[in-house]
């Protein structure tokens, strides 16, 4: 089965292993990395506390932006719609 990177928009090879998170949404080993070095600087700017569940909360959503599962403004993009998958398009609701 083929898979796409959600961020990147290109194909992930069978034969890669991915963990259990960018699995998920899902999103190739190159753009997850970035991903990892990326939360980083998204908590130290915001001055985010792990111990705090909104803040845990506040840094998946960037996570999910990130990765292009979600839009800035908070909208879940359906990447089963082959119209939604155009990332240099504007959508038109």
């Amino acid at each position: 089965m083929s898979r796409t990177c959600t961020k990147c928009k290109n194909s992930i090879p069978d034969t890669e292993q991915l963990g259990p998170v960018n699995e998920k949404y899902p999103t190739c080993t190159k753009c997850w990395t970035e991903w990892k070095e990326y939360q980083i600087m998204v908590m130290n700017e915001m001055k985010l506390d792990m111990s705090m569940a909104d803040h845990r909360k506040l840094l998946k959503k960037h996570e999910k932006i990130f990765v292009g599962v979600l839009s800035p403004e908070g909208e879940i993009i359906d990447y089963t719609n082959e119209d939604n998958r155009k990332p240099d398009e504007p959508q038109v609701n």
